[in-house]
């Protein structure tokens, strides 16, 4: 286990999270890119948790192929299999390369960012578990 490389990731993850959040908190949010932050959140968390495990670094974008790769570890990761995880890959891809145009509207992005504060808080939970030790929230 890399455990720099993990607190990278997770303060990776950690930054994505505080910069969606900060979006959503102005006059007119900008929801893509609040979901293409919460995506990269979700992401990078369960490449943390993967890497903590000594898992390779999964070159991926899709965030039910990893929630299937973390539950190979901890099943308990199979509560964040979801359609919002499916929601959160695609963002990840139009957003990033413009396939199409789309605006999420405001409840589908709330859904993000509760979905990335729910797949952070067991990822945290699980490594301070394993022994990592964590800044506080």
């Amino acid at each position: 286990m890399n455990e720099e490389a993990v607190r990278l990731w997770v303060q990776k993850a950690e930054d994505d999270l505080q910069a969606g959040k900060l979006l959503m908190q102005t006059e007119n949010p900008i929801t893509w890119i609040v979901c293409f932050h919460m995506q990269q959140c979700v992401e990078k968390y369960l490449k943390a948790f993967l890497i903590f495990h000594g898992r390779e670094q999964p070159r991926t974008h899709n965030i039910p192929a990893l929630v299937n790769l973390c539950a190979e570890i901890d099943p308990s990761f199979g509560q964040l299999k979801s359609r919002g995880v499916r929601e959160l890959t695609r963002y990840a891809i139009i957003f990033r390369y413009g396939e199409e145009p789309y605006t999420p509207d405001q409840k589908e992005t709330q859904r993000a960012i509760e979905l990335a504060e729910r797949t952070r808080s067991l990822v945290r939970q699980r490594l301070v578990q394993a022994g990592m030790v964590l800044e506080q929230e």
